[in-house]
């Protein structure tokens, strides 16, 4: 028997780890009515959707329907758009909005980018109608070689140490993070700490709108929620041991129709390796949907995955919290940008509710 090379034996464990993980693939966190609908055609959309072993490729568009918002109001839209990060490259982005005042591509000072469209009170209703589209090749990604190296942090990663508004770097969140870590020296010994401590300790709720808050000081209490709420934690424990951290928003390219998939996961800085992918809220997840207990060797391969690991199910549309974005909105700032935003005449919709919003997202895989 031929004897294989250290990179085709990880490429063969990815490929044998991804199809594992087909069996629990996932709805997002977008809609409870959506929640575990879509997972046989998740399966199905990763093998007619991968193009590179692992990959998941093809194209997703947005609809967004305002014609049931009556004449004489104006109305505003920002549509997130992906773009090229780590481990994806978007390509043919797209968009058609005829009946618009305004159709652009802009860019916040976070450097999400989103379509915006805009029609004026002048505008038929029957016109407030837009098409966005972009073809993404996703990679799936294996836990890299965990090198730890002592030196300062590079000055936009230490920006990552930071609190933001429901994610603090207070009082509470660092006792609570030093009593996790309590003898860990290195910061990859704290940040498994702060990963096998979340999941133990918390469990995903279904009733939670959306895919949560990430309101970290209330989690700590309930030490349950969706995939912001669980994810948001480990970067807020994180960030209270001075281990720079950050959350990804984005959508599962999972099924046909994904407009509920949303899904939030988060990356923690090791000097010496870079951003080390990290979603406890997908083994959370998977423990919910299998009936497992935590102790269940399927949960421990589960862990093992998803730290430093990522299925390619997914695309990053966003990262950052408290938004603002271009042109600014009326409303305050967006906790998140996971999820088309309106206005009409300067109130805020409900972009939880996208039957009434109205939008829809859909997958077409290659």
């Amino acid at each position: 028997m031929k004897k294989l090379s250290p990179k085709a034996l990880a490429t063969l464990v990815a490929a044998v780890a991804l199809s594992a993980l087909a069996v629990f693939a996932f709805a997002g966190c977008g809609q409870n009515s959506n929640s575990g609908s879509s997972a046989s055609n998740a399966g199905s959309s990763q093998s007619a959707g991968s193009d590179k072993q692992g990959d998941t490729v093809g194209t997703v568009t947005t609809d967004i329907d305002m014609s049931s918002y009556g004449a004489g109001k104006s109305v505003r839209v920002w549509v997130p758009v992906a773009q090229d990060y780590e481990y994806q490259k978007v390509t043919d982005v797209a968009y058609d909005a005829p009946g618009a005042k305004t159709a652009e591509i802009t860019e916040d000072s976070a450097g999400n980018k989103a379509l915006y469209l805009e029609w004026d009170k002048d505008a038929k209703p029957e016109e407030r109608k837009a098409t966005l589209s972009f073809k993404a090749d996703r990679e799936l990604v294996s836990r890299p070689e965990l090198v730890e190296k002592d030196g300062e942090l590079p000055s936009d990663v230490a920006e990552y140490l930071k609190g933001s508004r429901l994610v603090p770097v207070n009082d509470q969140v660092k006792d609570a993070a030093n009593k996790i870590v309590e003898g860990k020296t290195s910061d990859l010994d704290k940040a498994r700490a702060i990963y096998d401590w979340i999941v133990q300790n918390m469990t995903r709720d279904e009733s939670v709108e959306g895919c949560g808050q990430g309101d970290v000081c209330a989690l700590l209490t309930t030490q349950s929620g969706k995939c912001t709420d669980i994810n948001s934690v480990f970067v807020g424990l994180c960030r209270a041991v001075d281990i720079p951290a950050r959350e990804m928003f984005g959508v599962r390219m999972n099924a046909d129709d994904i407009t509920g998939n949303q899904h939030c996961w988060a990356e923690f800085y090791l000097n010496g390796t870079g951003w080390v992918s990290a979603d406890p809220a997908d083994v959370l997840k998977a423990v919910l949907k299998g009936g497992w207990t935590k102790d269940q060797q399927e949960t421990k391969d589960k862990a093992e995955y998803y730290w430093g690991g990522l299925d390619s199910q997914r695309v990053q549309l966003s990262a950052g919290r408290d938004i603002t974005l271009s042109p600014a909105q009326n409303d305050e700032a967006l906790n998140y940008f996971g999820y088309p935003y309106g206005e009409v005449d300067g109130s805020a919709l409900d972009f939880y509710d996208p039957e009434n919003f109205s939008y829809h997202i859909s997958f077409t895989a290659e």
